[in-house]
């Protein structure tokens, strides 16, 4: 008599312990005996060897790190003779040499710059363009400095000239200048040359809307700033303060001074000279930090001038003040 079947019995549960602790099933193309593991590698060596993702990983390494890319055969043979610090140098395979490409290289050798050839596609990629002209110059990150640090050398210098002349203690007087929302880096380059010019002791940055010393703000100062420490701040006005509280005296540079500059009365005393941006001058807690406004007489067609110009006009000022104060004293 036929029987109807009855369900069968599957493996179910039966393995479920040997199968503890080994995880889930690779995929097939994990699985170095499978077939789909040897076409997945195949596909690897296809993609490693086009040498358009070639290109593009060399740039990315190239790019990880830095700072600011100097494009272009004039603003590259530009930074080199400003001395615009660098680490490495691309250049174009088969370029077409000339005068400016010559120098260049022969400049990026005498300094020991690492310099590397690449392909149009490795070009293209680094520079985001077609138009580098076969030159790429990476320039290296800025070092700042804390404004504790640079406080502290320049008391020390004032301390260390304890007993000298009245000339040589008006020189080693403490002077910083410090930036209220000046965004051109070429602007700051220019106060940058101007404060080494005049002996100040550096230069204070915000963080936020404020000008970086870039590769354009280096070469503007003609190199100054490869020996003019800058410091770069959360909150101008907190900075400003801390300064006072060491003996420090504020002025900011603005319209409808109080005084002129030069004749704040601070001159002779530990100072912060502050300047604000062209178009809005100093802000209104900056300003509110400084011990005077000053302003620089100037025509009444002129609404006002170039914030690296009236930098230059304030230190200027001030170095001016404090010699005559020393002729005085002697």
């Amino acid at each position: 008599m036929a029987t109807k079947k009855g369900p069968t019995k599957g493996s179910g549960g039966k393995h479920r312990n040997k199968l503890r602790g080994h995880g889930p099933t690779p995929k097939a193309e994990d699985r170095v005996y499978h077939k789909a593991y040897a076409a997945k590698k195949a596909a690897e060596k296809r993609k490693r060897s086009d040498p358009r993702l070639a290109a593009r990983r060399r740039a990315d390494r190239f790019m990880s790190d830095s700072n600011e890319l100097i494009i272009g055969r004039n603003a590259v043979l530009e930074a080199l003779r400003t001395n615009v610090p660098s680490k490495e140098l691309y250049v174009a395979s088969r370029l077409e040499h000339d005068d400016r490409t010559r120098e260049i290289i022969k400049i990026a050798a005498a300094i020991g710059l690492s310099i590397m050839e690449a392909d149009r596609l490795e070009m293209d990629r680094i520079a985001h363009s077609g138009n580098h002209q076969g030159i790429i110059l990476k320039a290296q990150q800025f070092r700042y400095e804390t404004l504790e640090a640079l406080a502290k050398r320049a008391d020390m210098k004032m301390k260390a000239m304890k007993g000298a002349s009245a000339k040589a203690r008006a020189n080693a007087t403490p002077l910083f200048i410090a930036l209220d929302g000046v965004t051109d880096p070429q602007n700051l380059g220019a106060v940058i040359r101007s404060a080494a010019a005049f002996g100040a002791n550096g230069v204070i940055l915000p963080e936020r809307r404020s000008a970086s010393v870039t590769a354009a703000a280096w070469k503007v100062s003609a190199g100054a700033a490869a020996h003019m420490p800058v410091a770069r701040v959360v909150n101008l006005t907190k900075a400003i303060e801390a300064l006072k509280e060491r003996g420090y005296y504020s002025i900011g540079l603005d319209g409808g001074g109080s005084a002129q500059v030069g004749e704040s009365g601070f001159e002779t005393d530990p100072l912060v000279v502050v300047l604000g941006s062209e178009g809005k001058g100093i802000s209104r807690l900056v300003r509110e930090a400084c011990d005077s406004i000053v302003s620089i007489p100037i025509s009444s067609s002129v609404e006002s001038l170039n914030a690296s110009v009236a930098a230059g006009i304030a230190l200027y000022s001030v170095k001016k003040a404090r010699m005559l104060s020393a002729e005085n004293a002697e």
